[in-house]
């Protein structure tokens, strides 16, 4: 079977685009925040490709085309963003003041993480730009000699569970402004925040959008200093 699938140039991206519709299902059925599709479409694909004894690299060469479309669907937040500009201006303040304190807090958790549990620097530097969107914090962490690895793991794991538990945070918190919600998602949880978002609200979608761009800005700023402090 894993022949056969090797030499299928779509099988990672046709089982991908279709598990996911699946869970979307799913998750529009039982409106449990639990059943995030980001989150089961990855148990169910890891579960499949162990059943089938199908390797990564196999999966892949058809998945990455999935890739493709990031950029075009990157671009796409500036248009619900142009819609509620009125709102940005309104709160712009605000909401470069969310971003700047939602980094500081990302840096100062690793910051107490690591020395509480004695980790070495490299972790630590490796961990730093957990919060940000991957290629953002790739270019970081290689400028700054963490592990690439690591921190596409930590990337993709705060993601999704940023988006998993976000609705259920803002419920139990009472936090019902639009634009705090949208800055929660796009500053703690990037691009998987921002889908979370999108679900949430048009406004929650447009503000977390231009959150991934201001955090990664000001994260490409502050994380060399807390590095060059904390981790040399």
């Amino acid at each position: 079977m894993n022949e056969l699938l090797a030499n299928s140039t779509y099988f990672g991206f046709v089982i991908t685009v279709v598990i996911y519709h699946i869970c979307v299902q799913i998750k529009n059925k039982t409106k449990n925040n639990l059943l995030n599709p980001l989150l089961t479409t990855t148990i169910f694909i890891v579960t499949i490709l162990l059943i089938c004894n199908i390797n990564y690299d196999t999966y892949n060469n058809g998945a990455k085309y999935i890739s493709y479309f990031l950029t075009p669907t990157t671009v796409c937040l500036a248009i619900p963003l142009f819609k509620q500009i009125k709102i940005l201006k309104k709160n712009i303040i605000a909401i470069i003041s969310g971003i700047l304190a939602g980094v500081l807090s990302n840096a100062t958790v690793i910051v107490i993480f690591i020395k509480i549990f004695g980790l070495s620097n490299q972790l630590g530097t490796s961990l730093l730009p957990k919060s940000i969107t991957t290629p953002i914090a790739l270019g970081v962490v290689e400028e700054l000699g963490g592990l690439s690895s690591i921190t596409v793991f930590a990337v993709i794991l705060s993601g999704i569970i940023g988006a998993v538990i976000a609705p259920t945070i803002f419920k139990i918190l009472k936090i019902n402004d639009k634009v705090s919600q949208g800055l929660a998602c796009g500053t703690a949880s990037h691009g998987s925040g921002t889908a979370t978002a999108l679900e949430l609200g048009e406004i929650q979608g447009a503000i977390s959008g231009l959150a991934i761009t201001i955090t990664g800005l000001i994260t490409t700023i502050i994380l060399p200093i807390a590095n060059s402090i904390f981790f040399c």
